[in-house]
């Protein structure tokens, strides 16, 4: 089965128009699965093949547009901490020298606004929030090249030959690189939302390690301190013999 060109020119065009950041990422409702006749397989490849592209440019385009304003809010909001810190700093001080008389209680009012700033940045998550969307979009792209590599390798192999099997063979590979793909992106938004969730639970450590030690189980075979590892085939160890003791 011979694969048309899988590599379209530029972004993939669906009537929304350019910079469109589609739906929201993992929404409930989700995306209709585009019906066709499978009598042109290749022609219904290519149709999917631009559907699943299309869902993470767009997945990437939204969080994208999150971070733009995510950026701003912190931006302000830190700006703002910075400030009010140095005012509370620098309004005593010119109280304390004459400067400025009266203005102590001011100066504390700003170092309030200060704290302020530092507690909604973290509350509401504008600092944190943002970075995370750049971690998402950063590993959206980087698993969409690699899927366009095993695409482009798939369309080679067809085209060049020979073919390595019958046509639905050839078929079910393409269709398990698109599947592939699909999970990996939609397992990517879960960890994102899971990761915004637990943000609103707990702090210390840093979200994407905190989920990283969450899904990281206890690798098999794995040994205790202090314990040895047990022989093969469940045979028991054999003891060092003891020499008996010496009659007097």
């Amino acid at each position: 089965m011979v694969q048309p060109e899988m590599q379209p020119e530029g972004r993939p065009h669906d009537g929304r128009g350019d910079g469109a950041a589609g739906p929201w990422p993992g929404d409930p409702g989700g995306r209709a699965f585009p019906l066709g006749d499978w009598g042109e397989p290749a022609a219904r490849l290519d149709e999917l093949y631009r559907w699943v592209e299309r869902g993470a440019l767009d997945t990437a385009a939204w969080y994208l547009a999150d971070r733009a304003w995510k950026r701003r809010c912190a931006w302000a909001l830190r700006a703002g901490s910075a400030l009010g810190a140095l005012t509370g700093a620098a309004l005593p001080l010119l109280d304390l020298t004459g400067a400025a008389d009266g203005v102590t209680p001011w100066g504390y009012l700003a170092l309030l606004l200060a704290v302020a700033c530092v507690a909604g940045d973290r509350f509401f998550g504008m600092t944190s929030g943002w970075m995370r969307d750049v971690a998402t979009v950063q590993a959206v792209h980087r698993r969409l090249q690699a899927f366009q590599f095993d695409w482009a390798s798939e369309c080679v192999r067809e085209v060049l030959g020979p073919a390595e099997g019958t046509a639905g063979e050839a078929a079910e590979r393409c269709l398990t690189v698109l599947r592939r793909f699909t999970e990996d992106v939609t397992e990517l938004v879960r960890v994102e939302t899971a990761d915004w969730m637990m943000e609103f639970r707990s702090g210390g450590a840093p979200l994407g390690v905190r989920t990283v030690l969450a899904g990281a189980g206890r690798p098999e075979g794995a040994v205790p301190a202090g314990r040895l590892p047990s022989p093969p085939n469940g045979a028991r160890p054999n003891m060092p013999r003891q020499r008996p003791p010496e009659a007097r």
